[in-house]
């Protein structure tokens, strides 16, 4: 599914035009993305958590050359089903 597709999905459920389904989306995207990159932790009850997790820096090897590399440390962005959901799929 897209973004157009979860649009529509969000209008027929929830009785709103598509232009007001996009703003709702949008503004919830925008709204975890900008709680991540200040560090909090995103807890949507039934559904899951939005976390940020740092990953250390660390050697790999450059499958061209067989060089050894390092991996710059980074931080990314890590989502953890919540019960009712992971119920959902089983």
């Amino acid at each position: 599914m897209n973004k157009t597709e979860l649009v529509e999905k969000i209008a027929a459920n929830a009785g709103l035009s598509k232009n007001d389904a996009k703003k709702a989306l949008d503004a919830t995207v925008s709204a975890i993305k900008d709680a991540l990159i200040a560090g909090d932790k995103i807890a949507i009850v039934g559904f899951g958590t939005f976390s940020v997790n740092e990953r250390p820096a660390r050697e790999g090897i450059n499958p061209a050359t067989k060089e050894k590399i390092t991996i710059a440390a980074k931080k990314v962005a890590k989502f953890k089903a919540g019960a009712e959901l992971a119920d959902a799929l089983n």
